[in-house]
């Protein structure tokens, strides 16, 4: 995902942070506990959506650049955020 598809997706997650996690996070946990603070206050459910967003792209470049951050991230059930949506299989390094 290049630049234009960060801001589209920091604008998605200001309007509406549980579609943000949804596409960082997919359907699971992660996406459950964003709706339940959103609904429960609308400032909450924006710090869990960018906090996530925020875990997603430090570990995504950080696979990129060979290291590897083995201790999970506090409040995030996602794996996919946890590998930087990487997966635990080989990586390809791309430029």
């Amino acid at each position: 995902m290049g630049t234009l598809g960060v801001v589209f997706l920091v604008l998605i997650t200001i309007l509406f942070p549980p579609l943000g996690v949804y596409l960082i996070a997919g359907c699971g946990v992660d996406l459950l506990v964003n709706i339940c603070l959103t609904l429960l206050a609308y400032i909450p459910g924006h710090v869990h959506a960018f906090y996530l967003m925020y875990v997603y792209y430090e570990r995504r470049g950080m696979a990129m650049e060979g290291r590897f951050n083995t201790a999970p991230a506090p409040g995030v059930y996602s794996d996919r955020v946890q590998s930087g949506g990487r997966g635990y299989g080989t990586i390809v390094q791309t430029d």
